[in-house]
Order: structure tokens, then C-alpha cells, then sequence
């Protein structure tokens, strides 16, 4: 079968590379993003699915605007039997919608967490059990109908980094599934009535106070690495742990100092701190910070 593929990041890569090595599927096209200045010396960087795609031969387009008239007149060009979409970045409009069957593959158990960021999304929220779920798209956001959800748990403490990768690779195996058994599924609309939304993160995001252990520990797991968490005083927490969840104390207030970590306290609950990060400087360990801050228990991080 031949297939058009739009994607960008890495979640997609995986999935292509996927498409690629399975038989009878047969990549005619890629679209992604343009290429980006990245880092200080503003270096234009492809992205990942571009890469794949040289690397295999395959036409790549990546044009600014997919609405543009000119580059549906070009994509419709392509005989295809289905377009794969994976987290491209751009809506597809109705003219490509009615091409090809156009399945989407979403970082979730839709309806829930519609938008750009579900996996961050679930880690914020605590999640014990998350899934990706292929669709037929439409003109809305992540709105299709629904033709298979693959489903996983999420571990307690389990981190951005881990959770993307288990999801990508969830991602890839139901691709194929879905391509393979498309007649075979009975699409199913969603509940709209169900329905939660996620954003684009941005690095204010990543700004923590010590209210809630709970929700703190949360989003060192759903915004590490990127935009990491923060204190208002520009202090980084680069490795923290959750102490407890119940206990009421002092926000920001030191309850105990070990040899290698200290405990801070929440409104509700209680943090570790391993490593910090004071602004302009390396990391380094939280020890030898509050040793330099001359902070002892009952003083607050800052």
C-alpha cells in the first residue's frame, strides 16, 4: 500500500522508520516542518523525520502551510492509499482529508487531553494509565472518529523521557495494526461532552512553588528536561523526589538535611532535593548549595 507521511519530532521518526521496514508498506512521500535554527549559533537543523527520509529515498516536502493552494494542488497529486499523521504540527485541510483515509496517531486515550502536549498532560495530572489512540481525522483538533486505542500504564514515578519512549513505541505498533487491518475496524465518534484540552508548554510552565508535594513532583516529571522546574528566585530543581503527600508544613521550609539530600516542606507534604542549579552556574549538589547559602533546617530554599 502507498502511503503519505506527515510528521516532526522524534515520536514521529519512530513510527516512519516503522513504515519503512514493514512489507507491503510503501512511503511515498513525507512532509515536515521546515528546517530551524537551533542553538546559539542558530544552525539550521532538519528535523528527525527528514533525515529518515533521505536516508530512504523518500520526496520530502515541508512546506510553511499546508493550506497554501499550491501545496494541496501538489500533494494531490500523489496517489496514495492512506496518510499517516503523527504529531506534524499543522491542520490538514479538507481537501487532503478527502485524498485518502488520513489516520492520526495521538499521544492519548482520546477524548481526554486534546492539543499538543497529552503526554506532559498525564504526568500533571497523575495518571496511573494512559494509551494512544488512532483516528480518522477531520477538520477539528484531534475530534475523529476513533478506530483503535492501545492502552499502558504509567508508573508512579515514571519520567517524561520513559513515558514518550513507551508511547512511541506503542505509537509505531498500532500504525502498522490499524494500516494493515483498516477494513477491519468500526470507526466510533467521540464524546465531546468528554472532551479536555492541552496546550503547547512554554517555559513559564515550569515555574514551582512549595504548596502541593503532589503537584510539584508532577511537573518535575512531565517538564523534565524541557522547561525543567524552577523556584521564582531562578533556582533550578534538577533532581527532586516526592517525601510524602500528607504532611503540613511551612512552604519551603527545610525539615531535615541528610548526607545527601534535603527535605523541604509543602503546605501538603514533602519534597527531597538532590540537585539544584543556581542561576548562571553548573549544577551541583544540594549540600554543598545551602552549605554556601549558609541555610540550615527551619530556613527556607530559595
Amino acid at each position: 500500500m502507498k502511503i503519505i507521511f506527515m510528521g516532526t519530532p522524534d515520536y514521529a521518526k519512530v513510527i516512519l522508520q516503522h513504515l519503512i521496514e514493514t512489507d507491503n508498506m510503501d512511503v511515498v512521500a513525507v512532509y515536515t516542518q521546515p528546517d530551524k535554527p537551533v542553538g546559539r549559533k542558530k544552525i539550521m537543523t532538519p528535523p528527525e523525520v527528514k533525515i529518515v527520509s533521505l536516508e530512504n529515498n523518500i520526496d520530502v516536502y515541508q512546506p510553511k502551510k499546508l493550506r497554501d493552494v499550491d501545496v494541496i494542488k501538489e500533494l494531490l497529486t500523489i496517489e496514495c492509499d492512506f496518510i499517516v499523521v503523527a504529531a506534524y504540527g499543522q491542520i490538514l485541510p479538507l481537501e487532503i482529508l478527502e485524498h485518502a483515509p488520513c489516520i492520526n496517531l495521538h499521544a492519548s486515550i482520546l477524548p481526554q487531553y486534546r492539543g499538543a502536549s497529552p503526554i506532559q498532560q498525564t504526568l500533571l495530572n497523575g495518571d496511573k494509565k494512559t494509551g494512544v489512540t488512532a483516528m480518522l481525522m477531520d477538520v477539528g483538533l484531534d475530534t475523529g472518529d476513533i478506530l483503535k486505542i492501545n492502552t499502558i500504564d504509567v508508573g508512579d514515578d515514571e519520567m517524561l523521557a520513559s513515558l514518550f519512549e513507551r508511547l512511541t513505541d506503542c505509537a509505531a505498533e498500532l500504525t502498522i495494526d490499524v494500516l494493515q487491518n483498516f477494513n477491519s475496524y468500526t470507526p466510533k465518534k467521540q464524546d465531546d461532552s468528554l472532551s479536555t484540552h492541552c496546550g503547547k508548554i512554554t517555559k513559564a510552565d515550569g515555574e514551582v512553588v512549595f504548596k502541593d508535594a503532589t503537584t510539584l513532583y508532577n511537573k518535575y516529571r512531565a517538564f523534565t528536561p524541557w522547561p525543567g522546574i524552577y523556584l521564582s528566585s531562578g533556582l533550578k530543581l534538577k533532581n527532586i523526589a516526592l517525601e510524602d503527600s500528607i504532611s503540613k508544613n511551612e512552604l519551603g521550609k527545610i525539615l531535615k538535611i541528610e548526607k545527601d539530600f534535603i527535605v523541604v516542606g509543602c503546605e501538603r507534604g514533602s519534597i527531597r532535593v538532590y540537585i539544584v542549579q543556581p542561576v548562571s552556574k553548573k549544577d551541583m549538589d544540594v549540600i554543598s548549595y545551602i552549605n554556601g547559602k549558609r541555610l540550615s533546617v527551619e530556613n527556607t530554599l530559595s
